[in-house]
């Protein structure tokens, strides 16, 4: 799949740019928003379980602390740089205060393929990664959770690590972990129903009746298949589906249970049966009126971006719109729900779980997705109103009221010393 993941902090740094302009910051505020608070990069030595010993890189970024501790995923990829962790770091600040988080942004990441470790090496990773990064990690400074490559499993293997550390249990110190271990109900899907929950809101504010609505996701993983689901149950037809392995496309509708049955016996959307194999390209193009990226950065591009024929794009992955197609789509009048408002949904649970653990007192599954929605859609409310009264696009209005959100904490704040 052709994507262009090199931009994604050059993207970053230039809606900082075009916020910090618009909203009349200074020189020495837009520099401070614009560098990363505390960066850590660490070499981790692992034992194969032939008995070879490989040195993997590991990196954790913390972007800025003015409204709260950092918070942000842990990823595993061999697309892991630090460039990549910068420029997520960054949009989970925007998204933290554009949903009244109260929370800075972070990110993590390690540079390894998941699909080719054992799980005992997977574990032994994540131990010695979580032991490097100690120093700047805890519930009141930096709550990692998963991302693309890691899972709550992960999470479970960071929080006993820091627990050890600490002589004692520390549930806070992680989201996303088991139900058994202090996670919340809810949080597995948290991301897809947000993402859905602004794609309906988006559709009817378009004039769309989503349940005669069409819909192709790019992205069959923790963030895609959940969403394929939760857009089904609304009514939505998904037409066409896609991962790393390839796409198929149902003009009629795709059957969802039968994708997931064979999604899990398989590994893949191909092969699905009664569907038509289609290409990555094809997928993005598809004549539907949504369309949800929902795996990684840089997908949507100049060089594709004319092709799209959806008249929504919900950014379910973070940057999956590189600067450029922003520009195109713009121009042909596609309405774009930026990745900071449509996939918060994810950060927004975490942040339940981080409260419930330092409670040590647990919703209900019910109150944890009424909570969800009520902010996901006032969110989207305030960034759609923002967007009209300006008349500039909901990018630009959710970036601007992120960056509006941190300023006024740092002023009031003050500078030290």
């Amino acid at each position: 799949m052709q994507n262009d993941r090199a931009s994604a902090i050059t993207d970053a740094l230039a809606q900082l740019s075009d916020a910090a302009s618009a909203l009349g910051l200074d020189d020495g505020v837009h520099a401070m928003l614009a560098a990363p608070r505390r960066e850590l990069t660490v070499s981790i030595p692992l034992r194969r379980d032939d008995g070879s010993v490989e040195v993997l890189t590991g990196h954790r970024v913390q972007h800025n602390f003015s409204r709260g501790p950092a918070k942000g995923g842990l990823r595993y990829s061999p697309d892991v740089d630090l460039d990549e962790v910068r420029a997520l770091a960054m949009w989970m600040t925007w998204k933290c205060a554009l949903l009244d988080v109260p929370y800075g942004g972070a990110k993590g990441g390690v540079r390894v393929d998941p699909r080719v470790y054992s799980s005992g090496e997977l574990e032994r990773i994540t131990r010695r990664y979580t032991s490097e990064i100690l120093p700047i990690i805890g519930p009141m400074q930096d709550i990692p959770a998963p991302d693309i490559g890691t899972d709550e499993q992960t999470m479970a293997w960071m929080m006993d690590t820091f627990s050890v550390s600490q002589g004692h249990t520390v549930p806070g110190v992680v989201t996303g972990k088991p139900i058994s271990l202090g996670g919340s109900l809810g949080r597995a899907s948290a991301t897809s129903r947000g993402v859905v929950h602004v794609s309906l809101a988006a559709m009817r504010a378009a004039g769309l009746d989503p349940s005669t609505a069409t819909a192709a996701v790019q992205g069959f993983g923790k963030v895609g298949r959940d969403a394929v689901r939760f857009l089904d149950e609304a009514g939505c037809r998904v037409v066409a589906v896609s991962d790393q392995y390839g796409a198929v496309q149902d003009l009629d509708g795709l059957d969802v249970e039968a994708l997931c049955r064979h999604v899990d016996l398989h590994g893949s959307v191909v092969g699905l049966g009664g569907a038509d194999v289609v290409t990555h390209e094809e997928l993005l193009a598809a004549d539907v009126d949504l369309l949800v990226p929902a795996a990684v950065e840089g997908v949507l591009h100049a060089g594709n971006a004319h092709d799209v024929r959806a008249s929504i794009v919900v950014e379910g992955a973070n940057g999956p719109t590189t600067r450029e197609a922003d520009r195109v789509l713009a121009a042909c009048g596609v309405t774009v729900v930026p990745d900071i408002l449509a996939n918060a949904g994810g950060v927004l649970v975490s942040y339940f779980e981080w409260v419930q653990a330092n409670q040590a007192y647990w919703w209900g599954g019910d109150e944890v997705e009424q909570r969800l929605e009520e902010r996901m859609v006032a969110a989207w409310e305030t960034v759609d109103r923002r967007s009209k009264d300006d008349g500039i696009t909901l990018r630009e209005a959710a970036t601007r009221l992120a960056v509006a959100r941190v300023v006024e904490a740092h002023r009031t704040r003050g500078l030290y010393p």
